[in-house]
C-alpha cells in the first residue's frame, strides 16, 4: 500500500449517451436541434464526482482509501452503492429526504463535454460528515468539487475552511480539487476569491483546472477567452495566462499548485521551503526537494479519445499516489499527465487507468507529447 487516504466530497451518477463510432459534430448546434432524432449507441452509466473518480482511482493505484460521499434514498443512490461494492469500497452516507446527484454527460464528437448536473444530496454535505474517527492514521485528505456542494461555498466557504483547518491540525496532508461553476447559479455568484483566500492556507496540494480557476480569480479574462468559442485551453500561453494564477494561489498560502490545462498540459509551482515544512507531517514530504520549483508538462498523446470525463480526477489520483510514494515534483506531474492521457481512452474515469509503473515505462520508451516536450521521468 502507498498510503492511507480519505477521499471526500462530491459523488454522483454519470449517464453518458454514446454516439455511434464515426459520427462527427461541427458543434452543439449540429446535435441539439429541437425535434431532431439522433441515433445513439447504448448509454454508459457509471459513478462520477471526485469521491468515485479520484477516490476509486487512488484505491486501484494501491492506496488504502476511505470514501466519504453522500447520496439520497433513491434508485440512483442504490446504483452508486452497487458500483462501489464491486470495487470493494463503501463509505456512502445516506441523506433522508434528498435525491442522489446525477450528471448527463454529453460527450459530443470532436468538441468538449456538456454537463447537465443535479447536485442532490451533495448540497447537504457538511464538515460533520467527516468524523474524527475517519481521520485516524490518515496520511492524506483529498476533497473534491466544493463549487457544486452548497454548504461548502455558502458564507464565503466557512464550512470548507473549518473542515480543512480541523484536518490539517491533525497532521494530515490536504488536497483540494475544484469543479466547473455555472455562472448563473448561486455558486457562480459566490465570492470565490474570498473563499480561496480563506481555505488555501490549509491546503497542501491545490489541483484545479484552468477554466475553473480563471472563472474564480480572473473573470474578465475568462469571459474574453470563453467568448472566442471552442476549447479555451487550446489557446493558452503558459507564461501569459497560467503563471499569474499560480503566483496568486501560492500567495494565498497553498503549498503546491498544479493547474490542469486540458489538451495543453499541466502548469505547476511550489512554495518556499519554510511554507512546505507546514505540509501535514504524516506525509513526510521532502520540503527541500520540492521548494521553489515549477514548470509546464505538455500532454501525452492519447491512443484514442472517447471522453475526457474524469480525466482530471484520475490524473490527480496518479499525482497524489506519486507524492505518497516519495517521488519528486517533476515526476509526479508527468505521471499525472500520463494518467490523464490514458483516461480519455474510455467513457468512464477508470476504464483506461494504468499503474504508475506502466506509465513510467511508457514515458521512458519515448511517449510523445503534445506539442513535443521533454521526458521528465528518469
Amino acid at each position: 500500500m502507498s498510503g492511507k487516504v480519505i477521499a471526500a466530497g462530491h459523488i454522483c451518477l454519470d449517464i453518458t449517451p454514446v454516439f455511434p463510432k464515426g459520427r462527427t459534430c461541427a458543434g452543439p448546434e449540429d446535435i441539439l436541434v429541437p425535434g431532431k432524432l439522433i441515433a445513439m449507441d447504448q448509454a454508459d452509466v457509471h459513478t462520477g464526482g471526485s469521491v468515485a473518480n479520484t477516490g476509486l482511482a487512488l484505491k486501484l493505484l494501491g492506496n488504502d482509501v476511505t470514501l466519504l460521499g453522500k447520496v439520497g434514498e433513491d434508485d440512483f443512490g442504490r446504483m452508486i452503492a452497487q458500483i462501489l461494492y464491486r470495487y470493494g469500497a463503501g463509505g456512502l452516507i445516506t441523506a433522508p429526504g434528498t435525491s442522489t446527484s446525477y450528471s448527463v454527460v454529453l460527450a459530443l464528437p470532436d468538441i468538449d463535454r456538456i454537463f447537465l448536473h443535479h447536485p442532490g444530496a451533495n448540497d447537504t454535505f457538511s464538515a460533520e460528515d467527516v468524523p474524527d474517527s475517519a481521520l485516524d492514521d490518515a496520511d492524506l485528505f483529498h476533497f473534491g468539487y466544493p463549487p457544486i456542494m452548497r454548504k461548502m461555498y455558502e458564507n464565503d466557504g466557512e464550512e470548507l475552511a473549518a473542515l480543512f483547518r480541523r484536518v490539517k491540525a491533525r497532521g494530515i496532508a490536504t488536497s483540494l480539487d475544484l469543479a466547473a461553476v455555472d455562472a448563473g447559479s448561486d455558486a457562480g455568484k459566490a465570492d470565490w476569491k474570498a473563499i480561496l483566500q480563506k481555505v488555501l492556507p490549509d491546503v497542501d496540494f491545490f489541483l484545479p483546472s484552468f477554466e475553473e480557476l480563471c472563472f474564480m480569480l480572473k473573470p474578465e479574462k475568462y469571459r474574453a477567452l470563453n467568448a472566442q468559442g471552442g476549447d479555451m485551453t487550446e489557446r493558452l500561453d503558459p507564461a501569459r495566462d497560467v503563471a499569474p494564477l499560480l503566483d496568486e494561489v501560492i500567495g494565498y498560502g497553498c503549498g503546491v499548485a498544479v493547474i490542469k490545462c486540458g489538451k495543453a498540459g499541466m502548469a505547476w509551482k511550489t512554495a518556499d521551503e519554510a511554507s512546505l515544512c507546514r505540509v501535514g507531517e504524516r506525509l513526510r514530504l521532502d520540503s527541500a526537494a520540492w521548494a521553489d520549483r515549477g514548470g509546464f508538462q505538455p500532454c501525452f498523446r492519447a491512443d484514442t479519445v472517447l471522453s475526457a470525463t474524469g480525466a482530471g480526477d484520475t490524473s490527480i489520483a496518479a499525482f497524489l499516489t506519486a507524492v505518497l510514494q516519495k517521488r519528486g515534483p517533476e515526476e509526479c506531474v508527468a505521471l499525472a499527465a500520463a494518467e490523464g492521457a490514458c483516461a480519455v481512452t474510455s467513457y468512464d474515469a477508470l476504464g483506461g487507468l494504468k499503474s504508475l509503473t506502466e506509465l513510467e515505462e511508457r514515458i521512458r520508451n519515448g511517449w510523445k507529447t503534445i506539442p513535443g516536450g521533454t521526458n521528465p521521468v528518469e
